[in-house]
């Protein structure tokens, strides 16, 4: 479980594993982080909850880096140590699919940090899938 780094030309790339939906989503993230920041303060930072819903796996996937990113710009703080509680799939009544993400995370002030600016997280190249172990594989490519 866990999350790798990748060169991918002008952008970066993040590859993730993890036993579980969530735990793969919560590795992006800190892949995300790691791309934004090479040393992260243990200390620094209160968490707060985040919430997404998306109409398939990968859309959620997409929406909750998205949700980070802007967090990241509207609070000042560079969200760390990702915990993604729970990942639900619901049908309504209309036979609409929607996907929910409750999830927590650390703000650490920009100012404390030396940060890049990872602009936008992409669809290009976007990988979700299960592995035959049952666990989960993930390719995300950011915009640098």
């Amino acid at each position: 479980m866990g999350f790798e780094l990748r060169d991918h030309t002008a952008d970066i790339a993040v590859s993730a594993t993890g036993d579980s939906l969530e735990a793969v989503f919560g590795s992006v993230a800190d892949g995300l982080a790691a791309a934004s920041c090479d040393e992260i303060p243990d200390e620094a930072g209160d968490r707060f909850s985040v919430t997404v819903t998306a109409e398939n796996r990968e859309a959620l996937l997409f929406d909750y880096l998205d949700e980070l990113i802007y967090l990241r710009d509207t609070r000042v703080e560079l969200p760390v140590d990702h915990r993604v509680e729970s990942i639900d799939r619901s049908v309504g009544g209309d036979g609409q699919v929607a996907w929910h993400l409750e999830a927590s995370t650390r703000g650490i002030p920009l100012a404390a940090v030396d940060a890049r600016e990872v602009k936008a997280v992409t669809y290009s190249e976007m990988r979700l899938e299960r592995v035959d172990d049952g666990g989960w594989v993930a390719y995300v490519v950011f915009d640098v």
